[in-house]
């Protein structure tokens, strides 16, 4: 006899090519570096290129958008 409680939804049966769902922190983590990446650009940017890490120049700009990149990659495999 199957057993009721709150351990029912965790029990859910999923076929072969069902993935799980992600855990509670990727959401914002994914949302959270393109948000970064997006403030580092526009800091360079309205600063005159002085920040935000002063003297690499343009190199502040591939920083930004490497942060923001990792954060688009992250949502191919949101669930």
């Amino acid at each position: 006899m199957a057993r009721a409680g709150k351990d029912d939804d965790a029990l859910v049966e999923r076929g072969e090519g069902d993935a799980a769902p992600n855990p509670v922190w990727f959401k914002p983590i994914m949302i959270g570096l393109m948000l970064i990446g997006l403030v580092w650009v526009l800091v360079f940017y309205l600063s005159g290129n002085n920040y935000p890490i002063p003297g690499i120049e343009g190199w502040n700009l591939v920083i930004g958008f490497g942060i923001a990149f990792i954060g688009f990659l992250m949502t191919t495999r949101w669930r």
